[in-house]
């Protein structure tokens, strides 16, 4: 028997704020100025979904460790100015919140440091306050399914109760490998094919979200 859904476990960038465009952009950018040419398609690939220390680590094996340092340091920068100059949350969430009575919190590859830049500009923080999750507390980052895991486990939830929203191939994996039901967000970069698989929803627009908790 499926259990109720108890939970709704958001990912920060692309799910609650606009952010992924921005940081696809900035990683193409860095990657032409320093060495490593990316079209926005291979840095969705691999890139977006997974916490810094997964990307730190393709840069440092491509170009070394030295670079890598500046690369992070440089997008970090770049990232911030851009969220500074115009970052909104993502469309439809902030209607899909209002209608959503379950509990919530959120789970994310990024640090605590950079969730409060972008859900404190978007004016978001203040709904997910005392309930956010970082990869940085768990060993593995997405696609491992460690940080949904930890985060069900401090909301006091069964996995199996937890329904989680996610915009990337790896947050979806997670999901699915945390034994959760996903729900993944086609609206954003990342392809609808790419978010699909068994025991996952795939929507393009976030206002539907709170229908389609109450029905799967």
């Amino acid at each position: 028997m499926i259990k109720p859904i108890e939970l709704v476990i958001f990912d920060c960038d692309g799910v609650l704020v606009d952010s992924e465009r921005i940081a696809a952009r900035v990683q193409v950018a860095l990657g032409a100025e320093l060495g490593w040419p990316l079209t926005e398609a291979e840095v969705i690939d691999r890139f977006i979904g997974r916490s810094s220390a997964s990307i730190r680590e393709q840069i440092t094996g491509r170009l070394g460790p030295e670079v890598a340092a500046h690369w992070w340091d440089r997008f970090e920068q770049l990232h911030r100015e851009a969220v500074d100059s115009g970052l909104s949350p993502v469309e439809g969430l902030p209607q899909a919140l209002d209608a959503i009575t379950l509990p919530t919190c959120v789970a994310s590859s990024g640090s605590h440091e950079k969730m409060r830049h972008t859900l404190g500009r978007t004016g978001l923080y203040a709904r997910f306050e005392g309930r956010i999750h970082s990869a940085t507390e768990v060993s593995r980052g997405k696609p491992a399914p460690d940080l949904f895991l930890y985060a069900a486990r401090r909301m006091g939830v069964d996995p199996a109760a937890c329904a989680v929203v996610e915009d990337s191939r790896p947050g979806v994996q997670a999901a699915r490998a945390a034994g959760m039901r996903a729900f993944g967000y086609a609206g954003g970069l990342t392809p609808a094919e790419q978010l699909e698989g068994p025991g996952t929803v795939v929507f393009d627009d976030m206002r539907q979200l709170p229908a389609l908790l109450t029905t799967h």
